[in-house]
């Protein structure tokens, strides 16, 4: 009898953004046990719930393991040849007939924990070359995104608030305890948080909700969904007018603070006070607090983006980090330094506004569309009428506003192509579904994560086991994928030859880069020496060996993928450090902080100054409840229902409404009936349901969130409410009526809409 194969493996969890360590102990082809890693140096062995899921998720049965075709409603297990074959036939023939923007592409949440679907997916939609492009990242962090393109040049030159030494943390529209940071990569978010408060340091949240993280505060506000922007505008005023602005700091290398102190004399704290819900005074001390600080950060996260006035809040929050002296500053907001960033040039102009939406003119930003415009792309008749669909990772019929609207266009498309590992809501309506292997089953490296570190951090996994038989890794699906779409029949070394010819770009590229540490080497003693790998690890390689930390292919000590391999548990790198001007690659060269777009918006802001709705609806996160497919794994699952409508009882007493008892809920864009959970905890006047739910539609096959199904709150986010800059849609604000379930309709069952 062959005895057992026992071993311990290490590396990140790609489940959300904290990149936690995890100790994971295997048995032959079984996971046996899960536990934090206790020498990863960046999470020092915390781990969440969502850790331990991970081996749910590698033996889950509902899991597709085999390439499958639709014919009807029937599906059929084939060969990954017959799945490319009829992949080919299907987008050739719209292509063919229609062009390339008729095949329309949504990437979901999970490619960005992928190192596969970092590396490669952009390798494909450049093949395709279609415009129709979207992701859930207009769903989501778009807004601060474009605000930091607009500000310092790139998308991912977000400050990070150095976390683990400021001295007074502002969070706003943020659950940091819960999300374990957000566009603020940082396990333990809890543990960092009673650190500042041990130190002496505070932490004021201000939130529609008491959440997790306000609960640990030293002070919470509630304080009206919607309006951060008057609150941060007065917070601007106050420092400005009562002279306890740091104007002078970084005024080298920044433009536009006159027009930023002009904008703010509209919004004094008298005036927006009424409107936000935070009293005149004390938005008026959270200022003289911050300005005082030894050092502070304010944040602001998904109650500040998935709003109205998304790019503006970004914006304000930056400007506010600026002129209180702590924008790159030792325990203030700073510019992680990742080790795999690559060489970045000055903008020559923006990732902006290149080319419009067919209905309704949405400009792009950062070369995609708002996903709030892809269901009438697909169910508006006429030129350029979006015909085929290739979903990666994604489930947009439950994540995208109005998502009823985009579950019935799906259904009527001409061919549906989606890489993804479950039969869900959205994939259910594919022709074609190519499976992903499970995370243990391919390697990890936070390329995006890593970028928004509150400590510079590089870590990297090796798959805990090998693929199935049979099993393509994703990256050689997506080449595959991009040779496919072409005219010509891709030759059988078709994704070798892709592989080979996509380093070999980036060698070239660097060796003619005057900024590049690589200017002036030959290029075929580099590719030399990456020959020994393929795939993401000779990437990856590549990217760490020209990083700021690489051994750029001479020096002995530099980093590269081979020392990360001796290395199992990750290298700490150290805490984040001043990087103004380096950081700084707009065309001026400096911190734009009054740009044109955003500016403007201000109007639309003042405009709009107490319109607000008289009760208004914003989703929340459990900590358990990243996305909709973690629905499916059952430790996650436990305990009782969490979907819900959470309100403050004296809501609950002018609605009729008691504890546990259904309410119906009505916006512009639709209706639901969901269970009522009466709170404290959530300001009077909001309703809250978290996102994520409604698996009650047919032809899915996920047993475990069939039990859980819960309603699906996007129904009643409407495609046409959007942040105006930057088109994202408004997920919390959502003006809403709420009543007692089956009560208010008249004859023909419909319920009259009260809405601002």
């Amino acid at each position: 009898m062959t005895p057992s194969a026992k071993n311990v493996h290490y590396r990140t969890c790609p489940l959300c953004e904290a990149t936690c360590g995890l100790e994971i102990h295997t048995v032959d082809d079984e996971v046996t046990h899960i536990q934090g890693d206790k020498e990863d140096p960046f999470s020092k062995g915390y781990l969440c719930p969502k850790g331990f899921s991970l081996k749910e998720l590698h033996h889950d049965p509902d899991r597709i393991r085999e390439p499958m075709i639709r014919k009807g409603i029937e599906w059929f297990t084939v060969s990954w040849e017959e799945a490319f074959n009829e992949v080919r036939k299907g987008l050739r023939s719209v292509i063919e007939a229609h062009g390339k923007d008729a095949v329309a592409v949504y990437l979901g949440n999970p490619n960005v924990h992928n190192l596969s679907g970092m590396l490669y997916l952009p390798l494909f939609l450049r093949a395709l070359g279609s415009r129709n492009q979207y992701s859930a990242s207009t769903v989501d962090q778009i807004p601060k995104q474009l605000a930091a393109e607009f500000m310092y040049g790139s998308d991912f030159s977000i400050p990070i608030p150095d976390v683990d030494r400021t001295q007074y943390f502002l969070v706003i529209g943020a659950n940091p305890v819960v999300s374990n940071g957000s566009l603020m990569t940082g396990p333990n978010m809890r543990g960092r948080l009673k650190a500042l408060q041990k130190r002496g340091g505070r932490l004021v949240v201000v939130d529609p909700v008491r959440t997790a993280t306000a609960k640990v505060a030293d002070e919470h506000h509630f304080i009206k969904p919607g309006t951060d922007g008057y609150f941060l505008f007065s917070l601007l005023y106050t420092l400005f007018d009562e002279r306890i602005a740091k104007e002078s700091y970084l005024a080298d290398h920044l433009n536009g603070l006159e027009d930023v102190k002009e904008l703010a004399k509209e919004f004094p704290p008298e005036k927006t006070a009424p409107v936000c819900g935070v009293e005149a005074e004390t938005i008026r001390s959270i200022a003289r607090d911050i300005a005082s600080a030894t050092c502070a950060a304010v944040y602001g996260r998904m109650g500040t983006c998935t709003q109205s006035f998304g790019t503006v809040n970004s914006w304000l929050i930056d400007v506010i980090n600026l002129v209180t002296g702590n924008l790159d500053r030792e325990g203030g907001v700073m510019f992680t330094t990742p080790a795999a960033g690559g060489t970045k040039s000055r903008k020559k102009g923006y990732r902006f506004g290149r080319f419009k939406s067919r209905v309704s003119g949405m400009p792009e930003v950062l070369g995609e569309l708002p996903v709030a415009c892809l269901a009438e792309e697909m169910d508006t008749p006429g030129e350029g009428q979006v015909r085929a669909f290739v979903t990666v990772a994604g489930n947009p019929v439950l994540s995208t506003p109005n998502s009823e609207r985009l579950q019935k266009a799906v259904e009527n498309l001409d061919f549906m192509v989606s890489v993804d590992c479950y039969l869900n809501e959205t994939t259910r309506n594919a022709n074609v579904i190519l499976p992903a292997p499970t995370p243990l089953e391919r390697s990890h490296y936070d390329l995006s994560f890593y970028q928004l570190s509150v400590r510079n951090i590089s870590h990297y996994s090796a798959p805990v086991f090998e693929k199935e038989e049979g099993q393509l890794d994703e990256w050689e699906i997506l080449l595959k994928l991009a040779s496919l779409i072409g005219e010509k029949e891709p030759e059988d070394n078709a994704v070798t030859q892709f592989d080979a010819a996509t380093i070999q770009f980036l060698i070239n590229k660097d060796v003619k880069n005057e900024q590049s540490p690589l200017f002036g080497r030959k290029p075929e003693e580099l590719m030399a020496a990456l020959q020994k790998r393929a795939g993401p690890e000779r990437m990856l390689d590549y990217m760490l060996r020209t990083g700021p930390y690489g051994d750029h292919f001479k020096k002995q000590d530099g980093l590269s993928l081979s020392k990360l391999e001796e290395n199992l548990h990750g290298l700490d790198l150290g805490p984040l450090h001043s990087r103004i001007p380096e950081v700084l690659l707009t065309h001026t060269g400096k911190i734009e902080l009054a740009p044109e777009l955003i500016v403007k918006d201000v109007e639309r802001l003042k405009d709009e100054l107490g319109h607000q709705a008289e009760m208004m609806l914003i989703g929340r996160r459990n900590l358990r409840s990243n996305n909709s497919w973690m629905h499916n794994l059952p430790v996650l699952m436990k305990g009782r229902d969490r979907c819900t409508l959470l309100l403050h009882p004296s809501d609950g007493n002018r609605f009729h409404l008691k504890d546990g008892e259904l309410a119906e809920v009505e916006s512009e864009a639709g209706r639901l009936e969901v269970t009522v959970e009466l709170t404290d905890d959530i300001m009077p006047g909001v309703g809250s349901i978290p996102h994520g739910y409604g698996h009650n539609l047919k032809g899915t096959k996920m047993s475990i969130a069939k039990e859980n199904e819960g309603v699906n709150t996007n129904l009643l986010s409407y495609e046409k409410r959007l942040d105006a800059v930057s088109g994202t849609a408004v997920l919390n604000g959502i003006p809403i009526v709420v009543r007692k379930a089956k009560q208010g309709r008249n004859e023909h069952g419909d319920v009259r809409s009260e809405f601002v």
